[in-house]
This record gives structure tokens, C-alpha cells and sequence, in this order.
């Protein structure tokens, strides 16, 4: 907060027309002014309210409405005999973030970009207007062009906080850190494979009959299943056969197949599999929300970058791997649940520990709506 002070000259004249200094003073002058609407006074090209006065041939303004229109606060220090100006505080402003990849990125009028994004956030498909206005870095924090950007990249943004009301949403980016670029396969997909640390994606090639693994995709907790419309897709609904667009890379051992790290699977909407039956209403996700919420630890929260009522709320598969119980109940629990090949609802928080650890994930039971445990993470 900066303070700008006026001095003020406590005499019969300077007084005049000053009604805080004559109640300091004690003095008071009668004066003929003429007040002229005639004339605007103008801040910054936006006409104001402000009328001057005409008094011996100069014009005055009125000290308080003054320093309103040019964004301080008036204060009279009656001790110092001055005027404190101190500058008005701006709001700030919360934006939305996401991280994500760059599944489309187009130029539009007056240099501006339009970016289509999956990724993790409240919004996991989202289009963004990159601009002039947008700060655009790297990870190191030197300027980026908007030019540059291409499908693959992955990217955190902020954007907001006007989000147009459309499907998918759509805003302006306040803020774009750009990370490293990932390699694009759009391909069928030869083979799904669960291992110790996550899953295996292959890809390959069919040729006299016999197929050949060319691509072998490594996916962890830090990866992102998705259809294009953003919606999350159980690993046990990834099948081979399935037609998907994978982002991962680019490191890639030299290995026959090569194997590389999965970032992104995106499966078109059209070929998703079937959500679970009893769609969610956005006031039963609400209730998930404040349940898990209210099971998170003062140090969980600490780290969390997702609002309370931004948390992805989701149907899954109960045969999901990776659920960590902490309870012989909730582990009983679980078993249940699978045993009736039944669903279960997860409740999903960014964190600012994502790149060491992974996302933080509530697992509740959709009868009880108890928490039966969480996601581990790495």
C-alpha cells in the first residue's frame, strides 16, 4: 500500500472551502464560488461526476471525490495538518488452473490463439484465448511466443475468471507456463497389460500375419485416461482394439521395443465406454465434496491446490488397482464392494507435491458414503 501526503497551509485563505481543515482550525470564511457542470473533468478518458468551482478565477475541485476518481483513499491527519492519499487496493483476482496438453491449437483474428486442453483441473476439457494480455513462459520463465505452441505441449495455465458457459468452456488465459513438448501416436491399440507400477500400453504392426510390438507406453499414477470430452476412463475400460490418441515422451529408451513414459490416453468420445449407471447430479457430487473435505488432514489441505468445491468427483470401477485401506473395516468394505463388481466414488485434489507424488484421491463407498481410503500415491 503506498501514501502520498498533501501539505496544507492552515490560513484564513488556504482554508478556504476546506472543510476538514476548518474543523481543525477553527477558522471559518465565507467565499462566492460559481460552479460550472459546463465543464467534465475526465480521469484516464472516463468522464467523472466531478464539477469544478470557480473562486477569485481559479478552479477548485472537491479534495475527497478527487482522490476517489483517481483511486486513493482521502484521509485528514489533523495532527500534521495533511492530507493522507492513500492508493486504493484492487481486488485480486482467482483464476482457474489446469494442467494439461495441448490437443489443438489454432490462430485466430488480431494474432490471438485459440488452445482446445485436456488435462487435471476443475475443468478437464477447456478452450482457451491466448493473447497480448496472456503472460506466456517457459518453465525457466523466459518469454514464450504464442506462435510456437503446437499439439503435444504440455502446459499449466490459469484462466479466468470469466469461463463462458458453454461445453466445453470457454476463457481467456491470464497465464500459460509451457512445459516440454510430448510425441502424439494415434493408433489402435495392440495390447493393455497391468504391471507392478501402473499399466503397459503396446502398439504395433501386423504384417504376413504376424504382429510385431514396435511401441511399448509405460502409464503411472501421473497418468491421465480421458475421453475428448475430458471425462475420466477407468483403466479397466482400456481394451485392446480401441482406437486412442497418446501423448507420452519424448524420452524413449533404446530398447527393441522402445518404451517410453505415458503422459495422456485419450480415447474419442464416440469409442468410450459406457459411464456407470446412475449419473451423478451435481448436488450428490457436492455432498462427496464436504465428505471428503472434512477427512482431509490440516497438512493434506496445506498442499492442496484444488478449491473445496472444485474436486473432481468421479464413478469408478470397483476392481480399480491402487486403493490404499487404512482400517480392516474399510478393507472388508472394499472386498464387498468387489465381489459385486459394485462402483465406487473418487475424490480428486491437485496438489502442489503432483510431480513427486502424484494427485491426492479420495475413495468413498456410494452406499454409506464413507471414506474406504485413498489412491497410493508414488
Amino acid at each position: 500500500m503506498q501514501k502520498k501526503k498533501l501539505l496544507v497551509l492552515v490560513t484564513a485563505v488556504g482554508i478556504l472551502g476546506t472543510s476538514a481543515a476548518v474543523g481543525a482550525s477553527g477558522l471559518v470564511s465565507k467565499v462566492n464560488g460559481v460552479l460550472n457542470k459546463g465543464i467534465v473533468v475526465s480521469v484516464n478518458g472516463t468522464d467523472t461526476t466531478l464539477h469544478p468551482v470557480y473562486i477569485g478565477g481559479k478552479a477548485y475541485l472537491p479534495a475527497r471525490d478527487t482522490a476517489e476518481a483517481l483511486g486513493y483513499n482521502l484521509n485528514w491527519n489533523s495532527k500534521g495538518k495533511e492530507i493522507e492519499l492513500t492508493e486504493q487496493e484492487e481486488e485480486a483476482v482467482e483464476y482457474v488452473p489446469i494442467s494439461g496438453v495441448i490437443v489443438n491449437a489454432t490462430p485466430i483474428e488480431d494474432g490471438k490463439y485459440r488452445l482446445e486442453l485436456l488435462g487435471k483441473g476443475s475443468n478437464n476439457w477447456i478452450i482457451l484465448t491466448a493473447d497480448k494480455d496472456t503472460v506466456l513462459t517457459n518453465e525457466t520463465g523466459d518469454v514464450f511466443a504464442a506462435k510456437d505452441l503446437k499439439v503435444g505441449t504440455r502446459v499449466y495455465a490459469e484462466y479466468g475468471p470469466v469461463i463462458a458457459m458453454s461445453f466445453p468452456g470457454q476463457s481467456h488465459a491470464a497465464k500459460i507456463v509451457v512445459g516440454s513438448e510430448s510425441l502424439v501416436k494415434e493408433d489402435v491399440i495392440q495390447a493393455v497389460e497391468k504391471t507392478d507400477d501402473g499399466w503397459q500400453v503396446k502398439f504395433g504392426e501386423t504384417k504376413d500375419g504376424v504382429t510385431t510390438t514396435t511401441l511399448v507406453l509405460n502409464a503411472g499414477k501421473e497418468t491421465s485416461v480421458l475421453t475428448s470430452e475430458g471425462q475420466s476412463v477407468d483403466w479397466a475400460d482400456v481394451k485392446a482394439g480401441t482406437k486412442v490418441t497418446a501423448y507420452y515422451g519424448p524420452i524413449m529408451t533404446k530398447s527393441l521395443p522402445p518404451q517410453s513414459p505415458l503422459h495422456y490416453l485419450v480415447i474419442p468420445q464416440a469409442n468410450a465406454p459406457a459411464a456407470p449407471a446412475g449419473k451423478m447430479s451435481p448436488e450428490v457430487a457436492q455432498e462427496y465434496r464436504e465428505i471428503a473435505w472434512n477427512n482431509l488432514s490440516a497438512e493434506a489441505k496445506s498442499h492442496l491446490i484444488t478449491k473445496k468445491d472444485e474436486a473432481q468427483v468421479s464413478i469408478i470401477a470397483s476392481g480399480t488397482g491402487g486403493i490404499m485401506t487404512t482400517t480392516d473395516a474399510q478393507k472388508k468394505r472394499l472386498e464387498e464392494i468387489k465381489a459385486a463388481n459394485g462402483h465406487l466414488i473418487e475424490v480428486k485434489y491437485s496438489t502442489d507435491q503432483d510431480a513427486l507424488l502424484g494427485p491426492l484421491t479420495l475413495v468413498l463407498d456410494p452406499e454409506t458414503k464413507e471414506v474406504l481410503g485413498t489412491f497410493i500415491r508414488k
